[in-house]
């Protein structure tokens, strides 16, 4: 039998709220197929979800516009570091550093790989040992690694610490909101599945094409097994759909309580 869901993200709850209260609102109480009961529960409720909502969205926004910047300064002081340490090996290589020079900068006397730097916690870890490493190995005698010079690299550093710390404060303000909201799910999904519950009933007696049409004005939509879409593909009768339909109603009805459960984020 086909089934429906509830909405299963918070644009799919906050649409299907405003789809409600703007039918609520367009239609007179004898037309509107829910209950004035469930019509003041949702104009209590809706006003401070959407304000939620609202915000969650734009910080979000924020975070996107904000993540291009980001990431591709992210990515520079990743080169500088890692070209920091390719250089420095080339030093030793042409005998110009000691193989020692390494162990200032956190690295194996013997071992000439380049870390992974693969996260951002691996650059801020590797990069503060660069930044660290190379004045206390210039003070003890030996010669700056030039081209990047250590300065240089700190200045790529510098920039991504900057915008490291203000996307992690974008990024804890959108959780919060997120937090916020999530706690507002329950009561959201069940104002949606008791307004489609009433809904359902309301149009019980039309017709089942007319009714599928009215029901989907509130966002309700079916959807039918994969064993149902072969068998009706197979006889290709569509009379077999609407007996289909007709024949659900008090299990979609069932179904639709375990969806708070099932399709929450």
């Amino acid at each position: 039998m086909p089934y429906r869901r509830l909405p299963n993200t918070e644009t799919a709850r906050y649409k299907a709220l405003k789809i409600a209260l703007q039918k609520g609102e367009d239609l007179p109480p004898y037309k509107l197929p829910y209950s004035q009961k469930s019509l003041r529960q949702l104009r209590g409720f809706l006003p401070e979800y959407e304000r939620q909502f609202k915000q969650l969205q734009e910080a979000k926004n924020v975070i996107i516009a904000k993540s291009k910047k980001y990431y591709e300064l992210q990515k520079k002081a990743k080169i500088y570091i890692s070209h920091f340490i390719q250089i420095m090996n080339f030093s030793i290589i042409r005998g110009e550093l000691k193989p020692i020079a390494r162990t200032f900068y956190g690295l194996k006397e013997n071992d000439c790989k380049i870390p992974k730097i693969n996260t951002e916690i691996d650059l801020i870890k590797w990069g503060e040992i660069m930044i660290n490493g190379e004045p206390e190995r210039i003070a003890q005698g030996g010669n700056p690694v030039t081209n990047p010079t250590i300065a240089v690299v700190k200045v790529r550093y510098d920039q991504f610490i900057d915008a490291y710390r203000h996307q992690n404060t974008l990024r804890n303000s959108y959780k919060r909101l997120s937090d916020k909201i999530a706690d507002m799910r329950s009561e959201a999904d069940s104002i949606i599945l008791n307004i489609w519950n009433e809904v359902e009933v309301f149009y019980n007696e039309f017709p089942d094409k007319e009714k599928r049409d009215k029901t989907k004005e509130y966002g309700i939509i079916y959807f039918f097994r994969k064993s149902e879409k072969n068998r009706i593909n197979k006889t290709g009768n569509k009379e077999e759909v609407d007996v289909l339909l007709k024949n659900s109603t008090k299990k979609k009805r069932i179904d639709s309580q375990f969806s708070l459960s099932l399709f929450k984020d």
